[in-house]
């Protein structure tokens, strides 16, 4: 293996929990309720914008002002502190050097700079893609297929780390195997694309053949 793809957001850093409070908050501005299983279904599962909630007759300007709305209060929430989640760096630790790595992200430039802003984790990845770096968000294959083709691999050679199904099929249509995560906010999700299925970040080198050096 010569490759790693890692997700970002439910995978190395806990966001996933402010993004839904940051949308909950948004459509609350005008009566639309959001529960987590209605954002879980569209966001995480389908990669669908949870403003599709918002009625047609509010019309185009509505949807627009809530997003913009939505994306500065998701700052104000990372800018509170983003934590990377248990194993992630003692888990990068042990890959460094043995494999080479990339993040390949749905997650926006403005954001992705202030969850990481102190996170210490981006000096173990090669290249980052982010959602302006593509024109088609998960689950749709772009993004990987993207990170193939800056990476130069060759798609036997690499491994995907996820933690939604959206991500899962994302990777499958692009012809990688896939390690997911689920995690709290996708346990119940459909992984039936994925290779393996782990608990814990800390699991993956063992999973991969990578042991510590003697």
């Amino acid at each position: 293996m010569d490759w790693l793809f890692w997700d970002n957001d439910g995978v190395l850093v806990a966001t996933e929990e402010l993004y839904y409070r940051a949308c909950a908050e948004a459509l609350a501005r005008i009566g639309v309720d959001l529960d987590l299983p209605t954002f879980r279904t569209i966001s995480l599962q389908r990669g669908e914008s949870v403003f599709q909630l918002v009625a047609e007759s509010r019309g185009r300007e509505t949807r627009e002002s809530l997003r913009s709305w939505r994306d500065a209060r998701y700052g104000e929430l990372l800018a509170e502190g983003v934590a990377p989640l248990p194993e992630a760096k003692e888990t990068l630790e042990r890959l460094c050097g043995r494999v080479r790595m990339a993040i390949v992200t749905s997650c926006r430039r403005e954001h992705f700079a202030v969850m990481h802003r102190a996170s210490g984790l981006l000096d173990y990845f090669d290249f980052v893609l982010m959602r302006e770096d593509y024109h088609h968000s998960k689950p749709h294959p772009e993004p990987y297929l993207l990170a193939l083709a800056r990476s130069g691999a060759k798609p036997g050679r690499c491994v995907v780390i996820e933690d939604s199904p959206r991500g899962a099929q994302a990777a499958a249509r692009a012809g990688l195997a896939c390690i997911v995560i689920p995690g709290t906010m996708n346990a119940a999700g459909d992984f039936s694309s994925a290779r393996w299925r782990i608990e814990r970040l800390g699991e993956i080198p063992a999973l991969l053949g990578i042991y510590p050096c003697r």
